[in-house]
């Protein structure tokens, strides 16, 4: 049976439409399982007899499946999740003056293949489903509400190119913002591409307020394609260029990351390329 974490708010709604029960039912539901953290429909006692029953015939509530936990002596924590396929996945608890940050994943391995990220060295075995991506936010979550905390802040910048997950990416980011369930806000959530440029265009027109951050790693396509593979396809001046229309249409900070790699990138020349290239950004 499918986990009924992934369903986003319109998947629930369309299917209690289907059944002949009210779309309103996508509202109570979301509510139970992302404020309430019940892990039984029987939990759920503002729904009728007959809604709980189609849910229990058609849904199951599965957590994800911690296998290992790492904690450093700075308090970040790095979670091991065994998916049911047994692929394994990682989430990151990151301690923060501001709050608490999560970094997600949001595929198994990569292919982007970049030269400083072991991810890229598995290739793209699969893309993770809603729940596989959700749960990771929620699991850390309930860890924190032990200590009467909660997760804050959130990154999509774990294993995986979150745009070549677009689709399920877009509903993560709604089911974590929403109003009456985790109530993550908008500014408070960054997805990290390594530069796929008609996906940047595309999430121009997303309407939540989410934060856009550019792996990026250096300033010259000569260096750039040398660490990291998709420059190839698009290269920086192309970025860039995206980058201009998402500013123009979204009026939003975008964020550089820059990993300085000894002797490759982190030169007084690389440093200078870089102050050019982003100078009235």
């Amino acid at each position: 049976m499918q986990n009924i974490y992934d369903l986003s708010q319109t998947d629930l709604e369309q299917y209690f439409i289907s059944i002949g029960d009210k779309a309103f039912r996508a509202v109570q539901i979301l509510e139970w399982l992302y404020r309430h953290k019940v892990t039984s429909f029987d939990e759920m006692t503002n729904l009728s007899k007959k809604a709980i029953s189609a849910l229990k015939e058609n849904f199951v509530i599965e957590p994800l499946n911690l296998k290992t936990e790492y904690v450093s002596r700075d308090g970040t924590v790095k979670y091991l999740f065994e998916l049911k396929d047994g692929n394994l996945i990682e989430t990151v608890l990151m301690r923060h003056n501001y709050g608490n940050s999560v970094c997600v994943t949001s595929e198994v391995g990569c292919n982007m293949a970049c030269s400083f990220c072991a991810s890229g060295e598995l290739g793209c075995i699969r893309k993770l489903t809603l729940s596989e991506m959700v749960l990771q936010v929620l699991y850390v979550d309930n860890e924190l509400n032990k200590e009467n905390e909660r997760v804050s802040n959130i990154v999509v910048m774990g294993i995986g190119e979150p745009f070549d997950n677009y689709e399920t990416l877009l509903k993560f980011l709604r089911t974590v913002n929403y109003p009456k369930g985790l109530e993550i806000g908008a500014r408070h959530i960054t997805v990290s591409t390594s530069g796929i440029v008609p996906k940047i265009y595309e999430f121009a027109e997303f309407p939540l307020q989410i934060n856009l951050a550019i792996s990026l790693h250096a300033a010259t396509n000569e260096l750039r394609s040398k660490i990291m593979k998709i420059n190839k396809v698009y290269p920086i001046e192309e970025i860039m260029k995206a980058i201009d229309f998402y500013l123009e249409k979204t009026n939003r900070r975008v964020t550089f990351e820059y990993i300085l790699l000894k002797g490759v990138n982190d030169s007084y020349t690389d440093a200078m390329n870089l102050v050019k290239l982003v100078k009235g950004v």
